[in-house]
């Protein structure tokens, strides 16, 4: 995926490339494959195997903090209570992030994920989003690495609007108040299956690049970008459902795509062969063979 700085509201031609990485190399939740996904451990260790861009999910806490995890609520899978007890499923709306305080929700424990056998053991906590950037800011310029990109998913459906999460309005204010202040300019993207937090950050922060996300067998990117209202950067679609004539749809319309979870070196090279702009992947370490 690629990013720019400008008005994405109509873009005619492709962005320039120069300007960005020759290929998007995104490190889904950090590294899910190879450390506790979503954390501030995985994002760094996504950039020390490979990755380019690191993607996060966020949700509203009820206390108006923006914190790092993929549910709406703690995931008995890879997440114990805070005395090291598991979290019974029965119980996971009880511990909905928009229901709970942050002080409580890190309190909670971060573990290992059973389906992903190579992830690293090492226990950790849910971050704040301002915190997990400041975090791998600070790693890369110490480590003098460069500059990452960052790839930021609104977790929302209008559904659920009032308890999982804020309305748009709202959820996406709390959400620029945390990252405009870090100045990563075209170094960051927001992107959602629900198209209303999209839609808000178009027509109040134009200025940000945003990507649509969809998981949708019937792939139309036309009718796609017409309920959107206006053309994304990014069209982002599950790997199953890409075409090389998909991939040209998009390019068509000035669009970059990244498909996802691409979890193989096969896989991988056989979407870079039809054209897309990045790969979304549980493990960038497959990035060196990518060349």
């Amino acid at each position: 995926m690629g990013l720019l700085a400008v008005s994405c509201s109509s873009f005619k031609t492709m962005p320039d490339k120069k300007s960005y990485p020759a290929f998007f190399k995104v490190g889904h939740r950090g590294t899910r494959g190879l450390m506790p996904e979503n954390t501030i451990e995985a994002m760094i260790k996504g950039i020390e195997v490979g990755a380019n861009m690191v993607e996060m999910d966020v949700h509203i806490t009820k206390d108006g903090k923006v914190v790092v995890y993929h549910d709406e609520s703690f995931n008995p899978a890879y997440t114990l209570m805070p005395d090291g007890k598991k979290i019974s499923a029965a119980d996971r709306t009880k511990y909905t992030f928009y229901q709970m305080n942050y002080a409580d929700i890190k309190s909670f424990i971060i573990g290992t994920n059973p389906a992903y056998p190579k992830q690293e053991n090492k226990p950790t906590y849910a971050p704040l989003l301002g915190e997990m950037i400041d975090a791998v800011e600070a790693y890369t310029k110490a480590k003098g690495l460069p500059d990452v990109y960052w790839l930021v998913e609104i977790k929302s459906a209008e559904k659920t609007d009032g308890f999982d999460q804020p309305a748009p309005e709202p959820y996406m204010k709390l959400v620029m108040d945390v990252l405009k202040p870090k100045k990563l300019g075209k170094r960051l993207v927001i992107q959602s299956f629900d198209m209303r937090p999209l839609q808000v950050v178009h027509r109040t922060n134009p200025d940000i690049a945003l990507g649509y996300l969809t998981g949708d067998k019937n792939l139309n990117v036309g009718a796609d970008v017409a309920k959107l209202g206006f053309v994304p950067m990014f069209y982002n679609p599950a790997g199953t459902f890409v075409t090389a004539d998909i991939v040209k749809q998009c390019h068509e319309k000035g669009m970059l795509i990244a498909p996802w979870t691409i979890n193989t070196l096969t896989e991988m090279k056989k979407f870079k062969s039809m054209g897309v702009d990045g790969i979304i992947t549980d493990y960038p370490n497959y990035f060196k063979d990518l060349e």
